[in-house]
């Protein structure tokens, strides 16, 4: 699909624990030409369900910066999202391609406390039915599939691993990034506090933007049209900042 804002602009999606690309294709027809919705595909899920999963945050992104660069192609500058797992891997993400001088316009980081503070509760090394019960906790969702004994088999392990890295999670870096980041949160989330989301002003040299949308930590669930247009407002103010002070 053709893109309205950047001549070929992306917007890179990284899933939530748990979660797969499908996640996002509606996105692509809610972003109606502003980007070329793209999603990073890790193993243990959809296409890749057979594949072992990551355990360690780092080592996923530097395994699949590779296969990354080469989906984008020529769609620059990128967009990156990624909601609670899915933003410290953007944000690992967002170092790699920065340091191969792809031009990141934004990290969009969503239901996430920044990358140095790491959660006190945790369900890792929880097991079964108790491992579950705590996850649909933090979530605030349960998904159906784990109502099916032959889908919450294969779905199971690569939840385990994503929790697992999750909360295990150093950064790889503490240098923070030279790209503008947007820090966004349900206001009713549970699991970050709005404190904990403007704590990523300190990972970013550029600008830092907050802001809130209405609903618990998966908000993002039923407001993907808000979300894509609250990542617009902010690329459209940052571009134009730009234009003010440019040359």
């Amino acid at each position: 699909m053709s893109v309205g804002h950047g001549d070929g602009a992306a917007l890179l999606c990284v899933p939530f624990a748990g979660a797969g690309p499908s996640f996002f294709h509606p996105w692509q027809a809610l972003a109606a030409g502003r980007w070329r919705v793209t999603s990073v595909e890790l193993p243990g899920r959809e296409r890749r369900l057979l594949e072992t999963p990551y355990r360690n945050v780092v080592e996923a992104a530097r395994c699949e910066i590779d296969g990354v660069v080469a989906d984008l192609g020529e769609a620059t500058p990128v967009v990156l999202f990624g909601h609670s797992l899915g933003a410290v891997l953007a944000y690992e993400l967002a170092h790699l391609l920065t340091a191969r001088g792809v031009p990141v316009e934004r990290l969009v980081v969503s239901g996430s406390p920044d990358p140095w503070t790491q959660r006190e509760r945790r369900a890792a090394g929880l097991r079964g039915d108790e491992f579950l019960a705590r996850v649909e906790e933090f979530a605030g969702f349960r998904h159906e599939a784990l109502d099916h004994p032959e889908m919450r088999e294969l779905i199971l392990p690569t939840l385990q691993a994503d929790c697992e890295m999750h909360e295990a999670y150093v950064p790889g870096t503490d240098e923070p990034l030279p790209v503008p980041i947007t820090a966004l949160r349900g206001d009713h989330d549970g699991l970050v506090t709005a404190q904990e989301a403007r704590q990523w002003q300190a990972a970013t040299t550029a600008a830092f933007t907050y802001a809130e949308l209405p609903g618990d930590h998966m908000y993002l669930v039923d407001l993907g049209p808000q979300v894509l247009d609250v990542i617009e407002t902010q690329c459209a103010r940052e571009r134009r900042a730009g234009a003010a002070t440019g040359p």
